[in-house]
């Protein structure tokens, strides 16, 4: 049962390694020649 929550507690944990809103073109906006929208996957 302890091996379960361990476990489970560390799947949880690196579900939030992700970053948050939509993905964005590096560099300041300035400098985006070819501005697109770019996929949520």
């Amino acid at each position: 049962m302890k091996f379960f929550v361990l476990t489970l507690l560390i799947a949880l944990s690196l579900t939030a390694c992700g970053r948050r809103g939509a993905p964005t073109p590096p560099g300041p906006a300035s400098d985006i020649t070819y501005p697109h929208v770019y996929p949520s996957d």
